[in-house]
């Protein structure tokens, strides 16, 4: 095989492989940057009812994968206590972003 053989498919396919490999590189390594500049953990901070005062009323947004269940451990509190602030919720479907009333 002469020099100049071998080069046509290297450079045709070695290139872009490289560059992807590259660019996959970047993209992990401000992905970590990102992470680990920022003090907030993955999933966004919810609001504890401990730091509410007496009286006040809190609300939480349902994210994706939230149940009654859930969003009452992570507020310290009841699946009845929601219900009785929520009497008109259907915990079979929730819906992303509805409001729940949690305090």
């Amino acid at each position: 095989m002469a020099a100049h053989e071998w080069r046509a498919p290297l450079a045709r396919y070695g290139a872009p492989v490289a560059f992807l490999a590259a660019a996959t590189a970047a993209a992990l390594l401000i992905r970590a940057g990102l992470k680990a500049g920022s003090n907030k953990p993955d999933t966004p901070a919810a609001t504890v009812t401990e730091s509410i005062p007496s009286g006040k009323r809190a609300y939480y947004h349902v994210r994706a994968g939230d149940t009654l269940s859930t969003v009452a451990e992570r507020f310290k509190t009841t699946v009845d206590t929601l219900f009785t602030l929520n009497p008109s919720i259907d915990p079979n479907s929730l819906r992303i972003g509805q409001r729940l009333r949690v305090h």
